[in-house]
């Protein structure tokens, strides 16, 4: 029969209110007398405490951050009487043995994960499982840190969706896109160069060199770190053990640890015609299969508004529809101002507090009927984009069926040191949690590998900065005015207009702006936001400040070049600050 005791902080001498960093163990794990629980943090040394007796974890009474003293209760055991007795003796019978086995048994549900580990065709000490930004970056750490990696991808080429149909060809396509732009615009000051004529092959032709360049460059760096490439998709078989599907039939890997970077797809909207090529997604649109005459982007946030972006300056008439009262609903208003004053003149038609509820299928077009305050009369149009967002992709690896925990809208929910529910399986990125971004699931997949090879770090960013990589750009990091607003803040406000940039004056884009947001007694940077030409670039000296806890002071007395656009980072600093002498700002 199994008992079950609770574990106890033992006698650590003077130390008390001890942090736990990490927890070892998860509930149905099966333990040995002596196997490693958690880990303290003194500010002379890391300790771990051991098991008392073999059995199975039933409940963690602790997580990591939680502070700890002597007598504290951190875990329930279910142990066998038999092996208590044993161990009290301080001799192991084989019946003892057998007991405990069969108790351990008993009390381990089928899901979850024990100390057994089934090989498997391969071997890996930490395994892979999804190889975009944050997955090879995983791998990649891992392997540098000694430990035999096996990265597994569902796609032939490594990248993810970012590197082969998000991030970087929607990026090369922008570029192109400016240039076109730039070069109808530079007719304002006597430069004439003619209407583009766009060659659609050579410029998908040209997108496509971008992304084999990159993903040759990833397999490259794989095979010199000697991290096992396996393309198939890939599903949990036990908490040990992932199941591939590849072209040759299927493989088993058994692992150690396990970092599942299986990212997320595109979320679509119930009952329209999916299966007619000219409705697309994201990935459909980056495939140019040709330039339509008119198209619908449907959803108006920062995916949607980059297609619009690259089609527009191609040539295609955009209408734009979006549920919201503004586009890019995650940024301030006062931000996304100038790029609607800008589209607004570019674009056929921009439909607000609008949503679609109906496509049909023609043989002239998609007709679209509208609903919404805005709402026009049924439109048609050549194509049509779905921009509605992303979803993780929680519930496509067999996750649950081993035991791991999936939330209701799809996300692996995990601690600090991104741990799941099963304590030797990671999940970062895009499946992890918002935001969906390639730079944090970077972050998050370097600090996986780092922890799993021993090293004692927790998720502790201050911040995670967001762009659209519009015309002209929009980037945010830190607390928006919204959120401020929200949770009670008592900030303060500075903006700084690009009219008033010598370097934006001179290019012809002082449509831009600076804002930086403070905290009125300390005067430390809370926020930013930047609009304009390369507001993506700018935004990283805001979140570098923000991490360093700098305040305005701080930024105001730092040289920044000139004429530059950076330097609107320090006027902005020093409108805070009372010292601006780039605009006039009257004495309250």
């Amino acid at each position: 029969m199994a008992q079950v005791v609770e574990v106890k902080i033992p006698d650590i001498g003077d130390f008390k209110d001890i942090p736990v960093i990490e927890v070892l163990v998860a509930p149905g794990t099966s333990v040995k007398k002596e196997t490693p629980l958690i880990t303290l943090e003194t500010d002379k040394a890391s300790l771990e405490v051991p098991s008392p007796h073999a059995g199975v974890i039933k409940e963690i009474k602790v997580k990591v951050g939680d502070k700890v003293s002597e007598g504290s209760v951190i875990l329930t055991l279910a142990i066998a009487e038999e092996s208590v007795d044993a161990e009290n003796l301080g001799e192991k019978t084989d019946t003892a043995q057998e007991t405990s086995a069969a108790s351990a048994a008993t009390a381990v549900p089928a899901t979850t994960s024990t100390q057994s580990i089934p090989q498997g065709d391969i071997h890996a000490e930490v395994v892979v499982l999804g190889a975009g930004p944050g997955g090879y970056t995983a791998a990649f750490r891992a392997a540098d840190l000694g430990k035999k990696v096996v990265l597994i991808e569902r796609y032939p080429t490594l990248g993810g969706v970012c590197l082969n149909v998000g991030c970087i060809p929607s990026k090369a396509l922008l570029h192109t896109a400016r240039v076109i732009t730039d070069a109808e615009e530079v007719q304002a000051q006597g430069i004439v160069f003619g209407k583009s004529q766009v060659d659609i092959n050579k410029l998908r032709t040209w997108k496509e060199s971008v992304i084999s360049k990159l993903t040759k460059g990833l397999k490259a760096l794989a095979k010199q770190r000697k991290v096992a490439i396996i393309h198939g998709a890939g599903k949990f078989a036990t908490p040990h053990l992932i199941q591939v599907e590849t072209s040759e039939g299927a493989k088993t890997v058994s692992f150690d640890n396990c970092i599942i970077a299986s990212g997320s797809s595109v979320a679509r909207i119930p009952g329209f015609p999916y299966d007619d090529p000219r409705l697309m997604d994201s990935t459909g649109a980056l495939k140019l299969i040709d330039i339509p005459q008119r198209m619908l982007v449907i959803g108006g946030g920062i995916i949607g508004l980059e297609m619009a972006t690259v089609y527009d300056a191609l040539g295609s008439k955009i209408s734009v529809v979006e549920w919201m009262d503004q586009l890019i609903p995650g940024a301030d208003a006062d931000l996304v101002k100038p790029l609607y004053r800008r589209i607004k003149k570019r674009y056929e038609a921009i439909y607000l507090k609008t949503k679609v509820t109906r496509i049909e299928a023609g043989e002239n077009g998609l007709t679209v009927t509208f609903e919404g305050e805005n709402a026009p009369k049924p439109q048609i149009y050549d194509r049509i984009l779905m921009a509605v967002g992303r979803r993780p992709n929680g519930r496509a690896i067999g996750a649950e069926e081993i035991g791991i925990q999936i939330n209701e809208l799809g996300f692996i929910p995990v601690d600090q040191q991104m741990r799941t529910n099963l304590s030797h399986i990671f999940a970062i990125g895009d499946i992890a949690s918002e935001p969906m971004l390639a730079h944090k699931a970077t972050y998050e997949g370097k600090l996986a590998a780092e922890i799993i090879t021993g090293h004692k770090a927790i998720f502790d960013a201050r911040t995670i900065p967001s762009v659209a990589y519009t015309d002209p750009e929009i980037a945010w990091m830190g607390l928006t005015e919204k959120e401020a607003i929200q949770q009670g803040i008592d900030y303060e406000k500075t903006n700084f207009p690009w009219a008033a940039s010598g370097r934006a004056i001179s290019i012809a884009r002082e449509e831009g702006l600076t804002k930086l947001l403070l905290d009125k007694s300390t005067r430390r940077i809370l926020g930013a936001g930047i609009t304009g030409i390369n507001a993506g670039e700018l935004i990283a000296e805001t979140v570098l400040a923000l991490e360093m806890g700098a305040d305005m002071q701080d930024i105001s007395l730092t040289i920044h070049p000139h004429p530059t656009l950076s330097e609107t980072v320090l006027f902005a600093a020093e409108m805070a600050e009372g010292t601006i002498t780039d605009l006039f700002i009257p004495k309250k």
